[in-house]
Protein backbone atom coordinates (compact mmCIF):
# COMPACT_ATOMS: atom_id res chain seq x y z
CA UNK A 1 0.00 0.00 0.00
CA UNK A 2 2.79 2.42 0.92
CA UNK A 3 4.57 1.82 -2.40
CA UNK A 4 1.34 2.34 -4.34
CA UNK A 5 0.71 5.67 -2.60
CA UNK A 6 4.27 6.85 -3.23
CA UNK A 7 4.07 5.81 -6.89
CA UNK A 8 0.78 7.65 -7.25
CA UNK A 9 2.20 10.85 -5.74
CA UNK A 10 5.73 10.82 -7.13
CA UNK A 11 5.68 8.42 -10.10
CA UNK A 12 8.03 6.06 -8.23
CA UNK A 13 8.23 4.44 -4.81
CA UNK A 14 11.89 5.52 -4.62
CA UNK A 15 11.16 9.12 -3.65
CA UNK A 16 14.78 10.17 -3.19
CA UNK A 17 15.50 9.24 -6.81
CA UNK A 18 13.51 12.24 -8.07
CA UNK A 19 15.66 14.82 -6.26
CA UNK A 20 18.54 15.11 -8.76
CA UNK A 21 16.35 15.49 -11.86
CA UNK A 22 13.99 17.87 -10.08
CA UNK A 23 16.90 20.04 -8.95
CA UNK A 24 18.28 20.13 -12.49
CA UNK A 25 14.92 21.22 -13.90
CA UNK A 26 14.59 23.76 -11.08
CA UNK A 27 18.06 25.18 -11.77
CA UNK A 28 17.18 25.61 -15.46
CA UNK A 29 13.96 27.39 -14.43
CA UNK A 30 15.89 29.83 -12.20
CA UNK A 31 18.43 30.53 -14.95
CA UNK A 32 15.57 31.09 -17.39
CA UNK A 33 13.89 33.63 -15.10
CA UNK A 34 17.06 35.71 -14.79
CA UNK A 35 18.01 35.33 -18.45
CA UNK A 36 14.56 36.42 -19.64
CA UNK A 37 14.62 39.49 -17.38
CA UNK A 38 18.17 40.28 -18.51
CA UNK A 39 17.21 40.13 -22.19
CA UNK A 40 14.32 42.52 -21.52
CA UNK A 41 16.61 44.97 -19.71
CA UNK A 42 19.26 44.83 -22.44
CA UNK A 43 16.65 45.56 -25.09
CA UNK A 44 15.03 48.29 -22.98
CA UNK A 45 11.67 46.55 -23.15
CA UNK A 46 9.02 46.33 -20.42
CA UNK A 47 8.44 42.65 -21.17
CA UNK A 48 11.18 40.40 -22.50
CA UNK A 49 10.60 39.24 -26.11
CA UNK A 50 11.84 35.79 -25.07
CA UNK A 51 9.78 34.31 -22.26
CA UNK A 52 10.98 32.30 -19.30
CA UNK A 53 9.13 29.25 -20.63
CA UNK A 54 10.82 29.47 -24.04
CA UNK A 55 14.26 29.69 -22.46
CA UNK A 56 13.53 26.82 -20.04
CA UNK A 57 12.54 24.52 -22.91
CA UNK A 58 15.44 25.55 -25.16
CA UNK A 59 18.04 25.22 -22.39
CA UNK A 60 16.65 21.80 -21.50
CA UNK A 61 16.81 20.64 -25.12
CA UNK A 62 20.37 21.94 -25.52
CA UNK A 63 21.57 20.15 -22.39
CA UNK A 64 19.89 16.89 -23.39
CA UNK A 65 21.29 16.92 -26.93
CA UNK A 66 24.81 18.23 -26.24
CA UNK A 67 25.98 17.28 -22.76
CA UNK A 68 23.48 14.46 -22.36
CA UNK A 69 21.38 13.60 -19.31
CA UNK A 70 22.52 10.61 -17.17
CA UNK A 71 19.87 8.10 -16.12
CA UNK A 72 20.09 9.24 -12.50
CA UNK A 73 18.11 12.34 -13.51
CA UNK A 74 15.31 10.47 -15.31
CA UNK A 75 12.91 9.96 -12.40
CA UNK A 76 13.10 13.61 -11.39
CA UNK A 77 12.56 14.79 -14.97
CA UNK A 78 9.58 12.45 -15.33
CA UNK A 79 8.19 13.76 -12.03
CA UNK A 80 8.45 17.36 -13.20
CA UNK A 81 6.69 16.61 -16.51
CA UNK A 82 3.89 14.44 -15.16
CA UNK A 83 3.23 15.32 -11.53
CA UNK A 84 4.55 18.88 -11.17
CA UNK A 85 2.88 19.96 -14.41
CA UNK A 86 -0.48 18.66 -13.24
CA UNK A 87 -0.05 20.25 -9.82
CA UNK A 88 0.68 23.58 -11.51
CA UNK A 89 -2.45 23.27 -13.65
CA UNK A 90 -4.56 22.30 -10.63
CA UNK A 91 -3.35 25.36 -8.73
CA UNK A 92 -4.31 27.50 -11.73
CA UNK A 93 -7.90 26.73 -10.79
CA UNK A 94 -7.70 29.38 -8.05
CA UNK A 95 -7.33 32.05 -10.74
CA UNK A 96 -10.89 31.69 -12.05
CA UNK A 97 -14.34 31.22 -10.56
CA UNK A 98 -16.33 28.22 -11.70
CA UNK A 99 -18.56 30.65 -13.61
CA UNK A 100 -15.54 31.92 -15.55
CA UNK A 101 -14.49 28.34 -16.29
CA UNK A 102 -18.00 27.49 -17.52
CA UNK A 103 -18.14 30.65 -19.64
CA UNK A 104 -14.82 29.94 -21.34
CA UNK A 105 -15.70 26.28 -21.78
CA UNK A 106 -19.01 27.24 -23.35
CA UNK A 107 -17.27 29.55 -25.80
CA UNK A 108 -14.73 26.93 -26.80
CA UNK A 109 -16.70 23.68 -26.89
CA UNK A 110 -18.05 23.91 -30.47
CA UNK A 111 -14.61 24.81 -31.83
CA UNK A 112 -13.11 21.95 -29.80
CA UNK A 113 -15.59 19.46 -31.27
CA UNK A 114 -14.96 20.62 -34.85
CA UNK A 115 -11.16 20.57 -34.40
CA UNK A 116 -11.23 17.06 -32.90
CA UNK A 117 -13.46 15.80 -35.71
CA UNK A 118 -11.24 17.44 -38.33
CA UNK A 119 -8.08 15.94 -36.82
CA UNK A 120 -9.54 12.43 -36.76
CA UNK A 121 -10.97 12.63 -40.28
CA UNK A 122 -8.00 14.22 -42.04
CA UNK A 123 -5.41 12.01 -40.33
CA UNK A 124 -7.32 8.85 -41.23
CA UNK A 125 -7.52 9.85 -44.90
CA UNK A 126 -3.83 10.80 -45.19
CA UNK A 127 -2.78 7.62 -43.40
CA UNK A 128 -4.66 5.48 -45.91
CA UNK A 129 -3.28 7.42 -48.87
CA UNK A 130 0.27 6.83 -47.62
CA UNK A 131 -0.55 3.16 -46.88
CA UNK A 132 0.45 3.34 -43.23
CA UNK A 133 -1.17 1.06 -40.67
CA UNK A 134 -4.62 2.09 -39.46
CA UNK A 135 -3.39 1.79 -35.89
CA UNK A 136 -0.56 4.29 -36.39
CA UNK A 137 -2.90 6.70 -38.16
CA UNK A 138 -5.46 6.46 -35.38
CA UNK A 139 -2.83 7.12 -32.71
CA UNK A 140 -1.58 10.22 -34.52
CA UNK A 141 -5.20 11.30 -35.05
CA UNK A 142 -6.20 11.13 -31.37
CA UNK A 143 -2.89 12.70 -30.34
CA UNK A 144 -3.48 15.62 -32.70
CA UNK A 145 -7.17 16.03 -32.02
CA UNK A 146 -7.55 15.42 -28.28
CA UNK A 147 -4.70 15.57 -25.81
CA UNK A 148 -1.39 14.53 -27.26
CA UNK A 149 0.57 11.77 -25.56
CA UNK A 150 -2.17 11.09 -22.99
CA UNK A 151 -4.68 10.25 -25.72
CA UNK A 152 -2.12 8.03 -27.46
CA UNK A 153 -1.40 6.18 -24.21
CA UNK A 154 -5.13 5.60 -23.63
CA UNK A 155 -5.85 4.52 -27.21
CA UNK A 156 -2.85 2.26 -27.90
CA UNK A 157 -3.99 -0.72 -25.77
CA UNK A 158 -7.59 -0.21 -26.87
CA UNK A 159 -6.69 -0.93 -30.52
CA UNK A 160 -3.84 -3.34 -29.92
CA UNK A 161 -1.16 -0.98 -31.24
CA UNK A 162 2.41 -2.24 -31.50
CA UNK A 163 5.21 -0.64 -29.49
CA UNK A 164 6.87 0.87 -32.56
CA UNK A 165 3.55 2.36 -33.72
CA UNK A 166 3.03 3.95 -30.32
CA UNK A 167 6.60 5.28 -30.33
CA UNK A 168 6.17 6.74 -33.83
CA UNK A 169 2.92 8.44 -32.83
CA UNK A 170 4.42 9.89 -29.64
CA UNK A 171 7.47 11.14 -31.55
CA UNK A 172 5.35 12.76 -34.25
CA UNK A 173 3.13 14.51 -31.71
CA UNK A 174 6.17 15.66 -29.75
CA UNK A 175 7.81 17.25 -32.80
CA UNK A 176 4.82 19.24 -33.99
CA UNK A 177 3.63 20.04 -30.50
CA UNK A 178 7.04 21.51 -29.70
CA UNK A 179 7.05 23.56 -32.91
CA UNK A 180 3.56 24.84 -32.13
CA UNK A 181 4.50 25.63 -28.54
CA UNK A 182 7.38 27.84 -29.61
CA UNK A 183 5.76 29.38 -32.72
CA UNK A 184 2.02 29.71 -32.18
CA UNK A 185 2.07 32.46 -29.52
CA UNK A 186 3.99 34.69 -31.96
CA UNK A 187 1.83 33.50 -34.87
CA UNK A 188 -1.40 34.30 -33.02
CA UNK A 189 -0.36 37.75 -31.82
CA UNK A 190 1.88 39.08 -34.61
CA UNK A 191 0.78 37.42 -37.86
CA UNK A 192 -2.83 36.40 -37.28
CA UNK A 193 -3.61 39.52 -35.22
CA UNK A 194 -5.85 37.63 -32.80
CA UNK A 195 -7.06 39.25 -29.59
CA UNK A 196 -5.89 37.89 -26.24
CA UNK A 197 -9.14 35.94 -25.83
CA UNK A 198 -9.06 34.61 -29.40
CA UNK A 199 -5.41 33.65 -28.99
CA UNK A 200 -6.21 31.62 -25.88
CA UNK A 201 -8.86 29.55 -27.65
CA UNK A 202 -6.62 29.19 -30.72
CA UNK A 203 -3.74 27.88 -28.59
CA UNK A 204 -6.03 25.59 -26.63
CA UNK A 205 -7.58 23.99 -29.72
CA UNK A 206 -4.59 23.79 -32.08
CA UNK A 207 -1.66 22.63 -29.91
CA UNK A 208 -1.48 18.94 -29.08
CA UNK A 209 -0.41 18.22 -25.51
CA UNK A 210 -1.60 19.79 -22.25
CA UNK A 211 1.95 20.71 -21.27
CA UNK A 212 2.52 22.36 -24.65
CA UNK A 213 -0.69 24.38 -24.45
CA UNK A 214 0.18 25.52 -20.93
CA UNK A 215 3.68 26.52 -21.99
CA UNK A 216 2.39 28.43 -25.02
CA UNK A 217 -0.16 30.26 -22.87
CA UNK A 218 2.54 31.23 -20.37
CA UNK A 219 4.75 32.45 -23.19
CA UNK A 220 1.96 34.67 -24.49
CA UNK A 221 1.26 36.08 -21.04
CA UNK A 222 4.90 36.79 -20.27
CA UNK A 223 5.66 38.48 -23.58
CA UNK A 224 2.50 40.52 -24.25
CA UNK A 225 0.63 40.80 -20.97
CA UNK A 226 3.45 40.91 -18.43
CA UNK A 227 2.27 42.44 -15.16
CA UNK A 228 -0.93 43.83 -16.64
CA UNK A 229 -3.49 43.38 -13.85
CA UNK A 230 -6.45 44.54 -15.95
CA UNK A 231 -6.48 41.53 -18.26
CA UNK A 232 -8.69 38.75 -16.95
CA UNK A 233 -9.03 35.97 -17.75
CA UNK A 234 -5.59 35.93 -19.35
CA UNK A 235 -4.66 34.17 -22.56
CA UNK A 236 -3.12 31.35 -20.52
CA UNK A 237 -6.33 30.95 -18.49
CA UNK A 238 -8.38 30.71 -21.69
CA UNK A 239 -5.91 28.30 -23.34
CA UNK A 240 -5.76 25.92 -20.37
CA UNK A 241 -9.52 25.79 -19.82
CA UNK A 242 -10.02 25.18 -23.55
CA UNK A 243 -7.48 22.38 -23.44
CA UNK A 244 -9.12 20.80 -20.41
CA UNK A 245 -12.41 20.80 -22.33
CA UNK A 246 -10.58 18.96 -25.13
CA UNK A 247 -9.15 16.48 -22.62
CA UNK A 248 -12.61 15.45 -21.42
CA UNK A 249 -13.47 14.24 -24.93
CA UNK A 250 -11.08 11.34 -24.40
CA UNK A 251 -14.00 9.73 -22.54
CA UNK A 252 -16.03 9.73 -25.77
CA UNK A 253 -13.45 9.25 -28.50
CA UNK A 254 -11.35 6.38 -27.11
CA UNK A 255 -14.26 3.94 -26.57
CA UNK A 256 -15.63 4.92 -29.99
CA UNK A 257 -12.27 4.33 -31.67
CA UNK A 258 -11.88 0.99 -29.89
CA UNK A 259 -15.35 -0.12 -30.95
CA UNK A 260 -14.89 0.93 -34.59
CA UNK A 261 -11.47 -0.69 -34.82
CA UNK A 262 -12.67 -3.91 -33.18
CA UNK A 263 -15.69 -4.12 -35.48
CA UNK A 264 -13.63 -3.41 -38.58
CA UNK A 265 -11.03 -6.03 -37.69
CA UNK A 266 -13.44 -8.50 -36.08
CA UNK A 267 -11.33 -8.44 -32.94
CA UNK A 268 -12.51 -8.56 -29.35
CA UNK A 269 -9.07 -7.97 -27.89
CA UNK A 270 -8.72 -4.49 -29.38
CA UNK A 271 -11.97 -3.43 -27.73
CA UNK A 272 -10.45 -3.58 -24.24
CA UNK A 273 -10.45 -0.08 -22.80
CA UNK A 274 -9.04 1.16 -19.52
CA UNK A 275 -11.80 3.48 -18.33
CA UNK A 276 -9.68 4.92 -15.50
CA UNK A 277 -7.67 6.89 -18.07
CA UNK A 278 -10.67 8.76 -19.45
CA UNK A 279 -11.19 11.76 -17.19
CA UNK A 280 -7.77 12.90 -15.91
CA UNK A 281 -7.88 13.44 -12.14
CA UNK A 282 -6.11 16.78 -12.43
CA UNK A 283 -8.98 18.14 -14.55
CA UNK A 284 -11.40 17.35 -11.73
CA UNK A 285 -9.06 18.96 -9.19
CA UNK A 286 -8.77 22.10 -11.35
CA UNK A 287 -12.56 22.44 -11.37
CA UNK A 288 -12.75 21.82 -7.61
CA UNK A 289 -10.24 24.60 -6.93
CA UNK A 290 -12.25 26.93 -9.17
CA UNK A 291 -15.26 26.07 -6.99
CA UNK A 292 -13.20 26.87 -3.89
CA UNK A 293 -12.38 30.27 -5.43
CA UNK A 294 -16.08 30.88 -6.16
CA UNK A 295 -17.26 29.91 -2.68
CA UNK A 296 -14.45 31.86 -1.02
CA UNK A 297 -15.22 35.02 -2.98
CA UNK A 298 -18.93 34.72 -2.16
CA UNK A 299 -18.44 34.14 1.56
CA UNK A 300 -15.91 36.93 1.97
CA UNK A 301 -17.83 39.49 -0.08
CA UNK A 302 -20.95 38.73 1.95
CA UNK A 303 -18.96 38.68 5.22
CA UNK A 304 -20.17 35.19 5.99
CA UNK A 305 -16.77 34.19 7.41
CA UNK A 306 -14.24 36.09 9.48
CA UNK A 307 -11.48 36.34 6.91
CA UNK A 308 -10.59 39.72 5.56
CA UNK A 309 -10.44 40.25 1.77
CA UNK A 310 -6.76 41.23 1.81
CA UNK A 311 -5.74 37.89 3.35
CA UNK A 312 -7.91 36.00 0.87
CA UNK A 313 -6.37 37.90 -2.05
CA UNK A 314 -2.85 37.30 -0.70
CA UNK A 315 -3.58 33.57 -0.45
CA UNK A 316 -4.80 33.49 -4.04
CA UNK A 317 -1.72 35.34 -5.28
CA UNK A 318 0.58 32.99 -3.34
CA UNK A 319 -1.07 29.93 -4.91
CA UNK A 320 -0.99 31.52 -8.38
CA UNK A 321 2.69 32.36 -7.98
CA UNK A 322 3.64 28.79 -7.09
CA UNK A 323 1.49 27.49 -9.91
CA UNK A 324 3.63 29.51 -12.33
CA UNK A 325 6.88 28.32 -10.75
CA UNK A 326 5.83 24.67 -10.96
CA UNK A 327 4.86 25.07 -14.62
CA UNK A 328 8.21 26.62 -15.58
CA UNK A 329 10.07 23.75 -13.87
CA UNK A 330 7.80 21.30 -15.74
CA UNK A 331 8.66 23.00 -19.04
CA UNK A 332 12.37 22.70 -18.24
CA UNK A 333 11.77 18.99 -17.62
CA UNK A 334 9.95 18.74 -20.95
CA UNK A 335 13.00 20.21 -22.70
CA UNK A 336 15.32 17.78 -20.90
CA UNK A 337 13.20 14.85 -22.13
CA UNK A 338 13.39 15.67 -25.85
CA UNK A 339 16.00 13.60 -27.68
CA UNK A 340 16.27 15.03 -31.19
CA UNK A 341 18.17 12.00 -32.50
CA UNK A 342 15.31 9.66 -31.62
CA UNK A 343 12.77 11.98 -33.22
CA UNK A 344 14.85 12.02 -36.39
CA UNK A 345 14.30 8.28 -36.93
CA UNK A 346 10.56 8.54 -37.52
CA UNK A 347 10.65 8.40 -41.31
CA UNK A 348 8.99 10.80 -43.69
CA UNK A 349 5.50 9.22 -43.85
CA UNK A 350 4.52 9.56 -40.17
CA UNK A 351 6.20 12.97 -40.24
CA UNK A 352 4.06 14.07 -43.18
CA UNK A 353 0.87 12.75 -41.54
CA UNK A 354 1.67 14.68 -38.35
CA UNK A 355 2.55 17.85 -40.26
CA UNK A 356 -0.57 17.83 -42.44
CA UNK A 357 -2.84 17.04 -39.49
CA UNK A 358 -1.35 19.74 -37.30
CA UNK A 359 -1.60 22.37 -40.03
CA UNK A 360 -5.18 21.41 -40.87
CA UNK A 361 -6.34 21.60 -37.25
CA UNK A 362 -4.51 24.91 -36.84
CA UNK A 363 -6.18 26.44 -39.90
CA UNK A 364 -9.63 25.20 -38.87
CA UNK A 365 -9.11 26.56 -35.36
CA UNK A 366 -8.03 29.97 -36.66
CA UNK A 367 -10.99 30.27 -39.07
CA UNK A 368 -13.54 29.30 -36.41
CA UNK A 369 -12.01 31.58 -33.79
CA UNK A 370 -12.08 34.50 -36.20
CA UNK A 371 -15.67 33.81 -37.24
CA UNK A 372 -17.28 33.06 -33.89
CA UNK A 373 -15.19 34.43 -31.01
CA UNK A 374 -15.41 38.09 -30.01
CA UNK A 375 -12.55 39.88 -28.31
CA UNK A 376 -14.26 39.55 -24.92
CA UNK A 377 -15.74 36.67 -22.96
CA UNK A 378 -18.47 38.93 -21.53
Amino acid sequence: MRKKILSLLFGTDQVLSIISGLLLAGLIAVISYYASDGIGILMSMKNSPISTVTLAIIIGILIRNTLGVPKVFNNGIAFSIRKLLRLGIILMGIRMSILDVAKVGGLAIIIVIVCISTGLWVTTIITRRLKLSDRLGMLIAVGTGICGVSAIAATAPAIGAKDDETAYAVGTITIFGLIALLAYPYLAHILLKLSDIQSGIFLGTSIHDTSQVTGAGMMYNQIWLGDDKTTFPTTMDIAVVTKLVRNTFIAVVVPLVAYIYAKKNDSTQSAKVKFSTFIPFFVICFVLLAIVRTVGDYLIVNKAIFWDPDSWNSTQKFIQSWSGHFLVVAMAGAGLSIDIKKLGHLGYKPFFVGLFSALTVGVVSFVLVKLFINSSVN
